[in-house]
């Protein structure tokens, strides 16, 4: 996951276009003749994806899109650090 690429799905793309996006990537990632390194070049995307929707809600509910930004990844690393 990365914070300036999650931002700046965030700031160029509608919650729509976001979902449409990580439904097709969903989908292609379910194809037997990929290679375990495209899979996870695919799980990268659909991280930075979901990161943008989040982030998206928290500047909509009223949060700063720094702030956003910052709450989500501090809630990434407290979720890897368990």
């Amino acid at each position: 996951m990365k914070l300036p690429v999650i931002k700046t799905i965030q700031r160029t793309c509608t919650p729509e276009q976001i979902e449409m996006a990580l439904e097709v990537l969903e989908n292609v990632s379910e194809a037997p003749s990929l290679k375990e390194n495209e899979v996870d070049v695919i799980g990268e995307l659909i991280s930075n994806l979901c990161g943008a929707l989040e982030v998206h809600e928290m500047v909509a509910s009223g949060m700063s899109e720094k702030d956003a930004g910052n709450a989500f990844m501090k809630k990434v690393l407290s979720s890897i650090d368990r």
